[in-house]
């Protein structure tokens, strides 16, 4: 296993349209000098059929991917770090303690279910995303929350100004 790893890790993780980017930009601009900000989708994420046809599901796609990312941000020197992207919070977990990194801090970004619907179908042009199977992920992503013990940052009660200042404070 790699060496004991001292860096500060936040994650973002949550359902489309919950403010994951949004926040993770924002974080970026407010604390460039201080902070490296990573997107899950910088990699290419295929296409459902390709997903299965080469992991055997898009849950297992979703698990390697998690991996390999916390791996890569594993590897990377002693520093703050913020990322953000659609993931299990079982498959974070479980990569962090692969990569023995132990100052993380997972948090769930999210939304009412109307505003994610909103917000996919009216903000970012995607109604396709706006489908009962993302407000079940969406549902099951509260549910995991709830039994990892992860904060939620609810981007409908909460400004977006006041999620940036709760991720910023996990770095202090």
């Amino acid at each position: 296993m790699p060496d004991q790893k001292t860096k500060q890790l936040v994650i973002l993780t949550g359902a489309s349209g919950s403010g994951k980017t949004t926040l993770a930009k924002r974080i970026a601009t407010h604390c460039a000098q201080s902070v490296l900000v990573q997107h899950f989708d910088a990699i290419e994420v295929p296409s459902l059929e390709s997903m299965t046809a080469v992991y055997g599901s898009p849950e297992e796609w979703q698990r390697c991917k998690t991996r390999e990312w916390i791996l890569k941000l594993a590897k990377l020197p002693d520093t703050r770090i913020l990322f953000e992207g659609q993931s299990r919070i079982e498959f974070i977990v479980s990569a962090l303690k692969e990569t023995e990194i132990s100052d993380a801090t997972i948090l769930l970004v999210d939304c009412s279910d109307a505003d994610r619907v909103q917000r996919l179908t009216l903000t970012r042009r995607q109604p396709d995303l706006a489908t009962d199977q993302m407000l079940k992920w969406a549902a099951y992503l509260r549910q995991e929350a709830r039994e990892f013990g992860c904060e939620t940052l609810d981007t409908s009660q909460c400004s977006i100004e006041d999620c940036v200042d709760r991720i910023a404070s996990c770095f202090q």
